[in-house]
């Protein structure tokens, strides 16, 4: 029997890879997005123009703090589980508006619990963040890391949201995977992300701007990778009794920003302008995931080294710009 699969953020950068696998795979995929101004709505229509003309794709335009419309999705199309993909996205923007961070992430994900509980939906896939560790001084970061002080509004809703969704596990029995995504990169990320900002300043020759010495490490995840762990997630849920986990998604294999940039330089055999700041508010020293359990309980095991991922990259920048 195919499972249907509601995806929320689903015409976003990871969203969308999701849906693309999932429908390779044999689901039917309900996907809903609110096309938020973030960055221009083309680029996410881009994102799914594929997915259009899958017969068991179904997208939805939509904010997941409206009960109304979630009600209507899960009364009509008997939704299996949920990949909680939406969200309001950004460190450094949430400074700037923690209040509408809050709602869409905290609020938005409420919204979205109580229609799962009423619809009686049972398995929850919830988009988490690195944002969480702050400036652990432990590394790498475990799941089991006390994270009761993250640095900006975004990681504090992420950890909010968290405590959130296991409110709803305790009271009503909805397992629930927490995923820590780790600085995910691949074709369609978001404009505003280091690594496809770092291209767009290559290609039309502006300069980047360099926050800090150029020391801050991210641990690097290629999309594919982080994919492949989310559809082993929905099987895991398919075949437990009772969950609720925290897993970290990454390489495990921290980046620093130079080497970031010299591995751009060396794969798109272009030089680029640099011109240094101060560091940002907000902005962490390093992420670097501790991925054992999501080895052990996923089988999860990222293969794509940076040089690759960058080409890989590469190539579909250089496809969908020029």
């Amino acid at each position: 029997m195919k499972k249907n699969i509601l995806v929320t953020g689903g015409a976003g950068f990871i969203g969308s890879n999701l849906n693309d696998e999932l429908l390779k795979t044999g689901f039917s995929v309900y996907s809903l997005d609110n096309f938020d101004a973030f960055y221009e709505k083309g680029t996410k229509q881009n994102n799914i123009r594929e997915a259009l003309f899958h017969p068991h794709y179904r997208p939805y335009e939509g904010d997941i703090r409206d009960a109304k419309m979630l009600g209507s999705i899960f009364r009509d199309h008997n939704i299996d589980t949920v990949v909680h993909l939406a969200s309001k996205a950004g460190v450094r923007p949430s400074i700037l508006s923690p209040e509408e961070y809050f709602d869409v992430n905290v609020n938005g994900t409420l919204s979205l619990l109580k229609a799962m509980q009423e619809a009686g939906v049972k398995k929850l896939i919830f988009a988490s963040s690195s944002s969480i560790y702050g400036n652990n001084l432990k590394i790498p970061y475990s799941e089991t890391d006390v994270v009761d002080f993250p640095i900006s509004p975004y990681a504090a809703s992420k950890k909010a949201t968290e405590l959130i969704t296991h409110v709803y596990h305790h009271l009503y029995g909805i397992n629930v995977i927490n995923f820590r995504f780790f600085t995910v990169y691949g074709a369609r990320q978001r404009p505003d992300l280091a690594i496809h900002k770092f291209f767009h300043k290559l290609y039309t020759n502006q300069p980047i701007e360099i926050y800090g010495d150029g020391s801050t490490s991210r641990d690097y995840t290629y999309i594919d990778d982080i994919v492949k762990a989310i559809i082993s997630g929905i099987a895991f849920l398919d075949n437990t009794g009772h969950a609720y986990e925290i897993i970290n998604l990454g390489n495990s294999n921290p980046v620093k920003l130079l080497d970031l940039i010299s591995h751009i330089e060396d794969v798109s055999g272009r030089k680029f302008i640099r011109h240094h700041r101060e560091m940002q508010e907000g902005d962490v020293n390093l992420t670097f995931a501790d991925i054992s359990k999501a080895r052990k309980l996923l089988n999860y095991s990222p293969d794509t080294g940076i040089r690759e991922g960058l080409m890989k990259f590469r190539k579909w920048y250089e496809s969908n710009y020029f």
